[in-house]
């Protein structure tokens, strides 16, 4: 199939993070784009004033008549849509060509020099933090978050160089084809998919096999290539790190060379990993060392990546995507680096009963580590509910005496009758919609204080 050759291309399922970098790429591309999604947000908001169209009711007369020609159609899905979706089986019952976002991210990297960043934590970081250096060689990069520096999930550059997230859901990143590569972590997650930890590093080796020039991995993971750590003997490694108001100020040694005092904004010694990893692959491209420490120096963030919701004196609201245990524990980390003497509630949404079920003990001895807890419904996403899985079961588990279920709707009277001073709400389902609604109410509240 000839990208080059489409004039149409429908999305279903167009809202998601990744589906809706990959509409933006054809859009600035000259295709004709129209896509349906469940719910309207920020990002379908922001893809109609781009002139995508988006319609939020799974009907058929809703599609584009355009669209309707199937020799000039593209369909792409997400594997989050339901095997029953009307609008899909439309598609599929008439014979359109109709493939997986991964698909088209790998027939997109099969013409590209491509720059994959893999693991089961840090890659929208890293990947954001890399796509961030290689836009000065006009890199394209898909990301899995909202770039600060950018405010978009694409950083769109010319069609030499791709910088992708190369996701494991779903066995996806065997889809692509890497040049260079890195691997940032391989703890077990999504056992829906793969039943069994063995499976999953089954899969992380069968895509380190498909780089052809440079494997580079986080030191301690059963992968061969060069590694990098902090404070070890690795091919890459960060050291001296030392902190500033706030500011992580550290020196690298390269196979090769070495270079003082980069500067990096983002907290947390796991986001100073994701920043090695990244001037690792920029380094092995070709970018000077010089030229990736001005970028890291100016690299903002990922929205939900600890992003700051209200950061006073007296109150801080923190929003982060963390939604697996070793994430907890990474966002734990470093809201205690960043504020070691306060009080810390977390606000928590688990994502999919079949990851709660499956980390339970791992979630609870997690989250038992903020000195007050406060549990959301879990959000279901692609799963229908498992029997006994549920947030009150997790609660169980919780050995923290200051812990409560919650709805979304009394969530600020929660957080304001905590003692706590720094909050943090924490899930990868809407609580990353309902965190603006409590930030506005908060907001207000403080207002009226003043």
């Amino acid at each position: 199939m000839n990208l080059k050759k489409i004039h149409n291309v429908y999305f279903v399922g167009i809202g998601g993070i990744g589906m809706s970098a990959i509409a933006r790429y054809f859009a600035a591309n000259g295709k004709n784009v129209s896509g349906y999604d469940k719910t309207p947000s920020q990002i379908t908001t922001d893809l109609i004033d781009l002139g995508v169209g988006v319609h939020f009711e799974d009907e058929i007369k809703n599609i584009p008549i355009s669209f309707l020609n199937k020799e000039k159609t593209l369909v792409v899905f997400t594997p989050a849509i339901p095997k029953n979706h009307t609008e899909y089986n439309y598609f599929i019952d008439n014979k359109f060509t109709v493939l997986k976002r991964a698909e088209i991210l790998g027939k997109i990297t099969e013409t590209t020099f491509c720059l994959g960043v893999a693991g089961t934590h840090g890659k929208t970081t890293t990947s954001s933090i890399l796509g961030h250096i290689m836009a000065e060689v006009k890199a394209t990069s898909f990301l899995g978050g909202i770039a600060e520096n950018y405010n978009s999930n694409l950083i769109l550059g010319e069609d030499k160089i791709s910088v992708v997230e190369a996701d494991e859901f779903d066995r996806s990143f065997l889809q692509l084809s890497p040049n260079i590569a890195c691997v940032t972590s391989m703890d077990a997650d999504h056992l829906d998919i793969y039943e069994n930890p063995e499976a999953l590093t089954e899969s992380f080796i069968e895509f380190s096999n498909k780089v052809t020039d440079t494997l580079i991995v986080a030191k301690g993971l059963p992968l061969k290539g060069l590694t990098y750590s902090i404070n070890e003997a690795s091919d890459y490694k960060a050291f001296n790190i030392k902190i500033a108001n706030g500011t992580y100020i550290f020196d690298v040694k390269t196979p090769s060379s070495e270079i003082k005092n980069i500067t990096f904004h983002l907290p947390g010694q796991h986001n100073v990993m994701n920043a090695l990893a990244a001037l690792a692959m920029a380094d092995v491209y070709g970018i000077s060392l010089e030229n990736i420490k001005e970028s890291l120096a100016t690299f903002k963030g990922v929205k939900r990546r600890f992003t700051y919701k209200i950061k006073t004196e007296n109150f801080v609201l923190i929003d982060d995507y963390a939604h697996h245990p070793t994430e907890i524990n990474a966002v734990e980390k470093s809201v205690r680096e960043m504020y070691p003497n306060q009080e810390i509630l977390v606000v928590f949404q688990p994502h999919l009963f079949s990851r709660t079920r499956d980390f339970v003990g791992d979630f609870a001895a997690a989250l038992t580590k903020f000195n007050e807890v406060i549990l959301l419904d879990i959000y279901p996403a692609r799963e229908v509910p498992i029997s006994g899985v549920d947030s009150n079961w997790l609660l169980s588990k919780i050995e923290n005496t200051q812990k409560k279920l919650s709805k979304k709707n009394n969530l600020v009277k929660d957080i304001k009758n905590s003692s706590a001073k720094v909050v943090v709400m924490l899930g990868a389902g809407d609580i990353g919609v309902t965190i603006n609604e409590v930030t506005k109410e908060l907001l207000k509240e403080l207002l009226d204080e003043v």
